[in-house]
């Protein structure tokens, strides 16, 4: 059975390097999925679901629910390794509901752990502002991503902490610290 990691945090928290990080140290047994880097991709092919896509990602605001549980399931399904890792899903109560709906109706991918990177918004902000990746790095598109993210967190963390997954990562911390201390838990729980 393979067991599947999800990794939440604000916009500029770290979750993607994080995850990137931790992959490349055990390259023979973890693949790791963005759900902005399969949605970048996806825009930067220019096709007409690309462009779609475009249409909500330099507002900051969430790509249509069918074409993401798309996206992230058919990354789950193509994963050929035995640890998935997933940053930046679910980003809304109904993406949350999807997954699990898929994951429940299947016995091949467990839900072992949900590590929520936290940053202060000022940090968030501070490190967002300062990368140049697209329309999504502006102060506009920042502060709408960051509702985005907070609208729905409380019902996501109370929903996976009944299940037990939920798990709390300072993400202020030094690089080597937080990609530490995320691969012992991922370990710890595998």
């Amino acid at each position: 059975m393979k067991s599947l990691f999800l990794i939440i945090g604000a916009p500029g928290s770290g979750k993607t390097t994080d995850a990137q990080l931790i992959m490349e140290r055990n390259p023979d047994t973890m693949v790791h999925y963005s759900t902005g880097d399969l949605l970048r991709a996806e825009i930067a092919s220019q096709s007409e679901r690309g462009q779609h896509i475009a249409q909500f990602t330099s507002k900051g605001e969430l790509v249509p629910l069918e074409i993401v549980v798309d996206t992230i399931i058919h990354a789950i399904k193509g994963a050929n390794k035995d640890v998935i890792i997933i940053d930046g899903y679910p980003r809304s109560v109904e993406q949350m509901h999807a997954l699990d709906r898929v994951l429940k109706a299947q016995e091949e991918v467990k839900l072992k752990g949900v590590f929520e990177v936290k940053v202060s918004e000022a940090v968030a902000r501070e490190r967002v502002l300062g990368r140049a990746r697209g329309d999504d790095d502006k102060i506009e598109v920042f502060n709408n991503r960051m509702q985005v993210y907070l609208k729905p967190l409380e019902h996501l963390v109370e929903f996976y902490k009944v299940q037990e997954v939920h798990q709390v990562i300072n993400g202020e911390r030094a690089i080597e610290e937080i990609v530490g201390d995320l691969q012992a838990r991922i370990q710890e729980n595998i």
